[in-house]
């Protein structure tokens, strides 16, 4: 379903020249969405949590106690449970948020980077080169993105960098395809024209004339991608080609503790909903950004 989703990409505003008051309006249009906010402050939570960890955890979220091993939500001492090692629940999902998030958040800026560059340049360009990158991106469009992130996760090994490295190879085709439709629009613009006829030169109307017209929807697509990013690296570690043990990653919890899902399913299924609340609260925010930035709307 993810790579469904990336393969059907298009833009997700028209390419419009922004302003000072575009931004402001954009601003109060999320504001007075009461989802966003309160999708907003999901995140803005997760991520202080992630950076505050250390001062907010209760016990060790490495220290296990085998007598203590997959206590119930609301054992003294165990608000939210033990692991099947005896370890604090709430330290671990704490501590998880900064894996989590930063497996999330990082491939997907890092396919921006990459993935806008690679479609601006094909998009300003046109002709035969736009024809050779793009038929070259296609390709990785036969392969579903999950399977593709697991192939290449196996093929580089396990291990924190070679997951970043597969996710960011995964989001480049899509990210790069919006980048390429939206400049393929802006260059044809009456401003794009006059620009080149006062003599402007191709790096001048790109940084003056296009970037500031086509990144925002360009990101806007983008910042839809980090829930997906979040399934499929929670995905590689569940599978063991992730984060390794014992670090404290949702992913990599959910794999430790599938063989307790009939002993303690509460404790078992709290990784999980860390990653159904965190994904759901980046696509709503997606959602109220991209109809935000829709003028027409």
């Amino acid at each position: 379903m993810a790579a469904d989703t990336m393969a059907s990409a298009k833009p997700a505003v028209m390419p419009i020249q922004v302003s000072e008051g575009y931004w402001l309006g954009v601003a109060r249009r999320l504001a007075r969405d009461p989802v966003a906010m309160i999708a907003l402050a999901v995140i803005v939570a997760l991520v202080l949590m992630a950076i505050f960890a250390p001062y907010l955890t209760p016990a060790d979220p490495f220290k296990g106690s085998m007598l203590r091993r997959l206590k119930p939500i609301g054992f003294p001492g165990y608000p939210l449970g033990a692991d099947e090692l005896g370890r604090d629940m709430l330290s671990r999902l704490i501590y998880g948020a900064r894996l989590s998030l930063f497996m999330g958040v990082t491939p997907v800026l890092m396919a921006f980077v990459l993935g806008s560059g690679l479609g601006i340049f094909a998009g300003y360009v046109g002709g035969a080169i736009n024809t050779a990158i793009m038929r070259t991106i296609d390709v990785f469009y036969a392969f579903p993105s999950v399977l593709l992130a697991v192939a290449l996760s196996g093929a580089l090994g396990a291990g924190i960098t070679n997951a970043l490295v597969s996710l960011t190879v995964v989001f480049i085709p899509p990210i790069a395809r919006v980048a390429e439709s939206v400049t393929t629009q802006v260059r044809n613009r009456d401003y794009v024209e006059a620009a080149r006829a006062t003599g402007a030169g191709g790096l001048t109307i790109v940084r003056v004339h296009v970037l500031g017209n086509v990144l925002s929807p360009i990101f806007v697509y983008a910042t839809s991608l980090i829930s997906v990013s979040m399934i499929l690296a929670s995905g590689l570690s569940f599978l063991g080609l992730g984060v390794k043990p014992p670090e404290a990653e949702w992913g990599l919890m959910l794999n430790t503790l599938r063989t307790a899902i009939y002993v303690n399913p509460a404790v078992a299924a709290l990784p999980g909903a860390m990653i159904f609340i965190t994904s759901i609260s980046f696509n709503l925010l997606s959602d109220a950004l991209r109809s935000a930035m829709d003028v027409r709307g």
